[in-house]
């Protein structure tokens, strides 16, 4: 069990992809994102496994649910500032606000 206090500890908050490019150099199909997260946090780049289940022209303009008080992480060159959070095994589906919210709005 993880306690209240634990989960209270990750800050997830709403961004908006605004960059989507191939990672090449990682071993799995992965997208180096650009997602912002409005003005006071800024943009953060998100290196995120989902290649082979998004289009590019999907995710652009999309707003996604990521943890954003990560240690940043290092993959295949490239730090990662964050993670994308999404669900599903076999077939992935990136977590999205179901009504319009600002961009940097926190999850609860």
């Amino acid at each position: 069990m993880v306690s209240l206090e634990t989960f209270s500890a990750l800050d997830i908050r709403i961004g908006k992809i605004v960059n989507a490019e191939e990672h090449e150099k990682a071993r799995k199909p992965m997208y180096k994102l650009t997602v912002d997260f409005g003005s006071s946090i800024g943009t953060r780049t998100i290196i995120a496994g989902i290649r082979d289940q998004y289009g590019k022209d999907e995710l652009l303009g999309k707003k996604v649910a990521c943890i954003i008080n990560l240690e940043p992480k290092i993959i295949a060159g490239v730090e990662s500032q964050g993670m994308m959070l999404a669900a599903g095994e076999e077939k992935i589906s990136v977590l999205v606000p179901e009504r319009e919210v600002d961009e940097g709005s926190r999850v609860h």
